[in-house]
């Protein structure tokens, strides 16, 4: 993988992280298109890098609202709103640890599948973000422990190719009839802890064998990171004010076309 290729990746994971298009799929069409045939070694350190900077990226852009959380946890004894909305994104991160945890190996098989998957994951996100943008439930003031789950729900189903995480989280609390800027945010701030410790385990990973590091040289790391967290911390911005104005319909068609697209293409 050369420092051009792993910018364009890079790119497309800081993108795609946040914007609800599906990250994982457009990295496996991505690789596809660029002819990349690289080891699971690098692929491996290539996803812990962007990765870690698609984190860096949502810490920057909502460092306030992570502050005011931590201080309101950690420097309080009374039960308030901070710690209140803590254990909410705690709840809704069971669902995805029991994912990671007990069926790992049937999940990484999947990823192996092909653009097969990809694409019909694509239309599936394609639907669930119409359906959102399209329900008009009642609104909610606040997310509740039941729709924190529900939504945690959602995330855990997102690991699959092609599924957009910030679109399944946002589409699901959309139609549970939480407000649209209450459920950005929740999304995004509920990836933190499982996205840190998946880099966490594959950092351990290769620490305990040094042969899963591969051969992908600094420079290709490097940019690759730039690209992801330049890139996070704009998708990141972004996607916040789009969804206060309600434009997600615009991404269920792209996700509908480029599902058709890469279903299409890998039949051919």
């Amino acid at each position: 993988m050369s420092w051009i290729e792993a910018f364009l990746l890079g790119l497309v994971q800081g993108l795609t992280e946040f914007l609800p298009v599906s990250s994982s799929g457009h990295l496996t069409i991505g690789q596809e298109l660029l002819n990349l045939n690289t080891s699971s070694a690098d692929n491996l350190l290539f996803t812990v890098t962007v990765h870690a900077a698609t984190v860096l990226s949502t810490i920057v852009i909502l460092w306030k609202e992570i502050e005011g959380l931590f201080k309101g946890t950690f420097f309080t004894k009374e039960w308030n709103s901070e710690k209140t909305y803590v254990a909410k994104i705690l709840l809704s991160m069971i669902p995805v640890f029991v994912v990671g945890m007990f069926f790992k190996d049937e999940v990484e098989g999947i990823f192996g599948s092909g653009l097969t998957i990809v694409g019909c994951c694509l239309l599936l996100t394609a639907l669930l973000l119409s359906f959102a943008y399209y329900a008009k439930p009642r609104q909610k003031e606040t997310i509740s422990y039941r729709d924190a789950f529900i939504i945690g729900l959602g995330q855990a189903i997102a690991v699959l190719p092609g599924l957009s995480r910030s679109g399944t989280t946002i589409a699901t609390g959309l139609i549970l009839g939480n407000k649209k800027e209450s459920v950005a945010q929740f999304s995004f701030l509920m990836v933190l802890i499982p996205i840190l410790g998946e880099t966490l385990l594959n950092i351990i990973d290769m620490i305990q064998d040094p042969t899963l590091v591969g051969g992908i040289g600094f420079m290709p790391l490097i940019a690759g990171f730039l690209a992801a967290f330049l890139s996070g911390c704009f998708a990141c911005k972004f996607m916040i004010n789009l969804v206060k104005r309600g434009k997600l319909i615009y991404f269920a068609i792209y996700c509908a076309i480029i599902g058709a697209i890469t279903i299409g293409f890998n039949i051919l």
